[in-house]
């Protein structure tokens, strides 16, 4: 199972949890030991850019965040996948 792998997380914001309304895009955010080297990449429909500008990556370092405690942690985001997969 991939979701299980070191260098990946998986987690789930379920449908319920307020405040997403409008969140269509997936983000990647790729972050190490020296910040002002990470980057982030929104997807839209256009296609999306990768930004590395600190002012960007402020924004996407405050969003990832909020992102982060909405989400259920790993173990119970594998569960939530499993529910739905078994309910399919």
């Amino acid at each position: 199972m991939r979701s299980r792998t070191e260098n990946l997380t998986v987690r789930v914001i379920p449908f319920d949890v307020d405040g997403f309304a409008g969140a269509n895009a997936s983000m990647l955010y790729a972050g190490g030991f020296v910040p002002p080297l990470d980057t982030a990449k929104r997807d839209a429909p256009h296609g999306g850019p990768i930004l590395d500008a600190e002012s960007q990556l402020a924004r996407f370092r405050t969003l990832f965040r909020k992102v982060e405690s909405a989400a259920l942690d790993p173990g119970r985001s594998r569960d939530f996948i499993h529910r739905l997969a078994k309910g399919m």
